[in-house]
C-alpha cells in the first residue's frame, strides 16, 4: 500500500508544476523569452589581428630609422664596411663623407688620409650606378629612385695608425658612417667584429663610448649620427 501512495504523490506534484507554468505563460501573453546565457569565466573577447610591420632594411631586420655600421678589420689596418641606412623619409640624393683625419684625435694624434674604394650602393633593392667607386672627400650621390632603405659596402683604408713597430698588430683607427650627414639625429650603431680594446667618441660629452670588457667589448649604441665619429684601439688580425 505504501508504494502506490508515493507514486500517486509524485504524479500530483508533476501535474501541479505543469498547471503553474501554464498559468504564468497565459498571464504574460507569450512574451517570456529565454535569456541569453551569461559568459563564463573562461570567455575571452576576440583578439585583434596582429599588426604587420613592413619597415625592414633588407638583410638586417632593422625596423626603425637609423644607421647600422659593421666594420671587419683586416691585417693591413683597412676595414671591410657595410652600412645600412633607414631614413624616416625618402630621398633622391645621398651625401657622403669620409672619416676625419687622425691628426687631432685622441689615441691617434697622427695625420691620416682616409680613402674609400670598391664602393657599392643599393637603394630600395636597386643598384645605384656610380661615376666612381673611390671616395677621398665629401660628395653627393644621386639615387635612381627616391629611397628610404640604402645599403653601402666598401673598403676603408688610410684611417689607421700602428701603435709602434714593436707591436705591429696594435693600432688606432677612426671610423664614422659615410652616411652620417643624411640625417644628423639618426641613432647610429657601430660594430667592430674583432680585436676591439677601447673606443672613444670625441664629439660626445662623455667621450669614452666602449661598453663591456674585452674580448666582448662593444661600442655604445644609439649615438646621434652627427657625433658618430669613433676612435678605436684594437688588435689587428694576423
Amino acid at each position: 500500500m505504501e508504494e502506490p501512495r508515493r507514486t500517486g504523490t509524485r504524479y500530483l506534484a508533476v501535474a501541479a508544476l505543469l498547471l503553474g507554468y501554464g498559468a504564468i505563460a497565459a498571464c504574460s501573453g507569450g512574451s517570456v523569452k529565454p535569456a541569453a546565457p551569461s559568459p563564463g569565466l573562461g570567455t575571452l573577447p576576440p583578439s585583434a589581428p596582429a599588426a604587420r610591420n613592413t619597415t625592414r632594411t633588407p638583410g638586417t631586420g632593422q625596423q626603425t630609422a637609423g644607421i647600422k655600421l659593421t666594420a671587419v678589420p683586416r691585417p693591413d689596418g683597412s676595414f671591410d664596411v657595410t652600412e645600412n641606412l633607414l631614413l624616416p623619409e625618402a630621398t633622391d640624393i645621398l651625401p657622403l663623407q669620409v672619416p676625419a683625419t687622425g691628426e687631432h684625435l685622441p689615441g691617434m694624434m697622427a695625420r691620416t688620409t682616409p680613402r674609400v674604394t670598391n664602393l657599392k650602393v643599393v637603394a630600395d633593392n636597386q643598384s645605384v650606378p656610380l661615376g666612381s667607386t673611390t671616395l677621398t672627400a665629401s660628395d653627393y650621390i644621386p639615387l635612381t629612385v627616391a629611397a628610404t632603405r640604402i645599403q653601402l659596402t666598401y673598403r676603408l683604408s688610410g684611417s689607421t695608425v700602428l701603435a709602434s713597430p714593436s707591436e705591429p698588430t696594435r693600432a688606432g683607427a677612426a671610423i664614422r658612417p659615410l652616411t652620417a650627414g643624411a640625417e644628423n639625429t639618426l641613432p647610429t650603431d657601430l660594430t667592430v667584429t674583432s680585436g676591439l680594446l677601447n673606443a672613444v667618441c670625441p664629439l660626445l660629452t662623455e667621450t669614452r663610448c666602449a661598453v663591456g670588457d674585452p674580448p666582448h667589448l662593444a661600442i655604445r649604441s644609439g649615438i646621434p649620427a652627427d657625433k658618430a665619429l669613433v676612435v678605436l684601439q684594437l688588435d689587428l688580425p694576423r
